[in-house]
């Protein structure tokens, strides 16, 4: 019954005192507000970096073998060293660990570089990213080839001159025309185009679909990396149980490759896609902790504000308080009834700003390319840290209530 009445209480006077309920309240739902609306943009930041770098860039389940790795966390000095005196990768290294690698997996080999195409009817496409790749890197890719065909590991041994182009590159090369069979020139070198992928989006603000596809062992070597070399080897374990027993396989197989004693530091680079995203997790958990923090400033400044106004209305309620404890109420009676009604306008408060985080959130996500997701447990949190507010700011207005003599009390004006 107490409880009850702290909350009916604290309803009436949001309703019979609307401006003043307002404004005591406009610090908390601020606070939630911008609480929900920052968390949700890192949130959905989290979730599409790991997504899309998991799904479109590194591959799932796989282990990546590189002169160095992508996102180095804190390395020593010394394996700085020993990454920068390492070894290229070269198709050797990709038929050595072929014969190594005992568990099931699926081993190719991929080089990057950046260039010009254009198609035999004259137009051309700069920066597009040319990938010369063993024909296996469109299964570890996720690649799906839309029209056309992939080229095959025959034709990729063979270095024949055919490429897969990327959908935005094939539109505007050929302009509504069939790319299939007709030819497009990689600096200056002619392939003949024998499939379009699907449509992959982009990362961020970079287009996934400006890419053209050509065996590694094609002309398009010539300008990717010198001959034999390839920027990394990757290995897609048939199931995410293999991952870390491929990986240990593949680091005690280099590491004999290149008869690296015991006591050696590695002079290549194995990595899982979880190991990559590493540099990620530690921008996160900052991002995590300190934006919330910052943001809950505004949440100081909202319990201030309703402390104040409880003060306030322990004043104006003094005779109440008197009679209370004259018929029989305990201090701990009044303190308690207190902290309910702070507690209740806060959560109101608190329950405001997460409805309009969550909108403004929506919103954000509809008209800007921003990513947001709304995850139940930060609504959660914002409800709990308004009605955390609510009673932390309460505590000292119910003190001095429940240390009200009853007689003074009485006898207040």
């Amino acid at each position: 019954m107490q409880f009850l009445e702290g909350v009916r209480l604290a309803w009436e006077q949001i309703r019979t005192q609307k401006l003043k309920s307002f404004f005591t309240l406009l610090g908390v739902i601020v606070g939630v507000m911008f609480l929900i609306l920052v968390v949700s943009i890192v949130e959905g930041t989290d979730r599409y970096i790991r997504g899309t770098l998991t799904e479109r860039v590194m591959g799932v389940n796989t282990v990546r073998v590189g002169r160095m790795p992508r996102e180095a966390v804190d390395p020593s000095p010394e394996q700085w060293r020993a990454w920068a005196r390492a070894p290229r990768l070269t198709f050797d290294d990709l038929e050595y660990l072929r014969d190594r690698i005992t568990l099931s997996a699926t081993i190719g080999a991929q080089s990057d570089a950046g260039g010009e195409l254009e198609s035999d009817t004259g137009l051309k496409v700069e920066n597009v990213n040319i990938v010369g790749a063993s024909a296996e890197i469109f299964e570890i890719r996720n690649w799906n080839v839309e029209r056309g065909r992939a080229y095959t590991r025959h034709e990729a041994e063979q270095g024949a001159p055919v490429v897969v182009l990327g959908k935005s590159t094939a539109e505007v090369l050929f302009e509504g025309l069939d790319p299939i069979g007709r030819t497009v020139r990689l600096r200056g070198f002619p392939f003949r185009v024998v499939g379009v992928l699907e449509e992959q989006g982009s990362f961020l603000i970079v287009s996934l679909d400006n890419l053209a596809i050509a065996p590694a062992r094609s002309p398009v070597q010539r300008f990717v990396n010198p001959h034999g070399i390839v920027d990394e080897i990757i290995i897609k374990a048939d199931a995410p149980e293999l991952v870390l027993p491929i990986h240990q396989e593949t680091v005690e197989a280099m590491r004999l490759r290149r008869r690296l004693r015991p006591a050696d530091l590695d002079n290549f680079a194995a990595e899982t896609t979880e190991s990559s995203l590493a540099f990620w997790d530690n921008i996160s958990q900052v991002l995590f902790l300190a934006l919330p923090g910052l943001v809950g400033i505004s949440l100081v400044v909202g319990g201030i504000v309703i402390m104040n106004i409880m003060l306030v209305t322990v004043m104006e309620r003094t005779r109440e308080i008197g009679i209370r404890k004259a018929i029989g109420a305990r201090r701990g009676d009044v303190l308690v009834q207190v902290l309910i009604e702070s507690a209740t306008l806060s959560a109101v408060g608190a329950a405001i700003g997460v409805g309009i985080g969550i909108a403004l959130t929506i919103l954000l996500g509809a008209l800007t390319p921003l990513p947001a997701a709304v995850a139940p447990k930060w609504m959660a949190l914002g409800v709990t840290l308004g009605v955390g507010v609510g009673v932390a700011s309460g505590v000292y207005p119910a003190s001095r209530a429940a240390r009200l003599d009853p007689v003074d009390a009485l006898r207040y004006e």
